[in-house]
Formats: C-alpha cells, sequence, structure tokens
C-alpha cells in the first residue's frame, strides 16, 4: 500500500527551495525541509500518477485514520496555479501559471538527499535554488489533528536535471533590495561649506581625488 502513495515526478520547476537547512515560515513553527513543486499542466503522465496516489491515500486514511469513513470533501496538498492561493485568496506567482502547485516537506530530522543527473550527491549548495528544474519523489500520507483530516505531502529524494531562470524565493541582490546606486554626481561636495554653491547645481567630482573639480 505505501508504494501506491509513492510518486517520482516528471521534470518540474523547483521554487520555496529549502532542501539543505530546514525553514519555518512562521517563528514558532516546526522548522522542515521543503520545496514546492511546479508541474506543467502538459505532464499529464505525472499528475495521473499523482491524482492516483492521492486516491491511494484516501482509502489508508479511511482504514487507518479516519475510522473507516472517508470526508466528503478530503483537503489534499495540489492547487492550480492558474488559481488563487489557498492561504490568501491571492493569485498564485506568475511562475505558476500552467502548472499545477503542490509543497512536499520533511521533517528537520529527515534530511532529503539530493543528487545531480548523474545520481552524484550534490555537494556544493549553491547549485540548488529556486527556479531550477528536477525530479521530486514524494509521498502522499492521510492525517488526523485537531479535528482535521486531510491528505499531507511528505519530501523524498530530489534530483536536479537543469538551470532555470532564479525565482524570488531565493536571495534578493542590493540594488533589488535598496534600489539602483545613486550617481555621485547629486551627492554634496565634500569639503564644500554649501555658501558658494548654487542650490541643485551638478558639482563635477574628480575620479581619482573624490573632491570637487
Amino acid at each position: 500500500m505505501g508504494e501506491a502513495t509513492n510518486v517520482t515526478t516528471g521534470k518540474a520547476r523547483l521554487s520555496y527551495v529549502h532542501l539543505f537547512k530546514p525553514y519555518a515560515a512562521v517563528q514558532g513553527q516546526d522548522e522542515k525541509f521543503s520545496v514546492t513543486i511546479l508541474v506543467p499542466k502538459s505532464d499529464t503522465d505525472t499528475m495521473a500518477r499523482i491524482h492516483a496516489a492521492i486516491e491511494a491515500a484516501k482509502q489508508k486514511g479511511t482504514a487507518e485514520k479516519w475510522n473507516g469513513v472517508c470526508p466528503p470533501i478530503v483537503p489534499t496538498p495540489v492547487y492550480d496555479g492558474d488559481g488563487v492561493r489557498p492561504s490568501d485568496g491571492m493569485p498564485f506567482g506568475e511562475e505558476c501559471k500552467g502548472h499545477w502547485v503542490f509543497t512536499a516537506s520533511a521533517k528537520a530530522d529527515y534530511p532529503p538527499e539530493v543528487v545531480d543527473k548523474m545520481g552524484n550527491p550534490i555537494i556544493n549548495q549553491s547549485e540548488v535554488y529556486s527556479g531550477m528544474y528536477g525530479r521530486v519523489n514524494v509521498n502522499f500520507f492521510p492525517y488526523s489533528y485537531s479535528g482535521k483530516k486531510g491528505i499531507g505531502c511528505g519530501l523524498g529524494p530530489v534530483q536536479k536535471l537543469e538551470d532555470g531562470e532564479t525565482l524570488s524565493g531565493g536571495h534578493v541582490s542590493a540594488a533589488q533590495a535598496f534600489g539602483a546606486p545613486q550617481p555621485a554626481a547629486s551627492a554634496p561636495a565634500y569639503g564644500s561649506t554649501g555658501a558658494t554653491q548654487t542650490p541643485n547645481a551638478t558639482v563635477q567630482i574628480n575620479p581619482i581625488t573624490g573632491m570637487p573639480m
């Protein structure tokens, strides 16, 4: 039964990648390894296997967790990237358009294996980032806690297939954070009292001394 709930995706884009260091989006929550997986809607094979795995997880939940009764609506972790986020009703990011979107996670004491195309472990962590393409092994499982029942998604090994454009789930450059660098000419000249300067005059700065020309 465990096998039926396990899926290795086709080539997918990875976002919000936290594969080497566990992460909690909200302070106080358990830190977990996690990755958001964007499966192109054209990849009907992967989605058929995911739907079958979710159905198998529902059967498992009915038998083992939900006292023999499957709820009429079972929350599942897979969302339509052309729709809106379940948390706040806002549209998903542009990169999610045309994709199915789901997040897989693993507890802090179960770090996922991360390998390259050849199956060798990736040592250089900078090679793994939001926006790259890869395949992910996931396991769908039933849960029941605090009166909530549903299907979760566990994170297994990850294989990087190729590079992609970095998504904002990654690092931000200084220019993105603080705006473009300001040209030096608009800064007041060092050492001047300001008395002789006309307002808003552009001062030519000697690039070698840094003093006004």
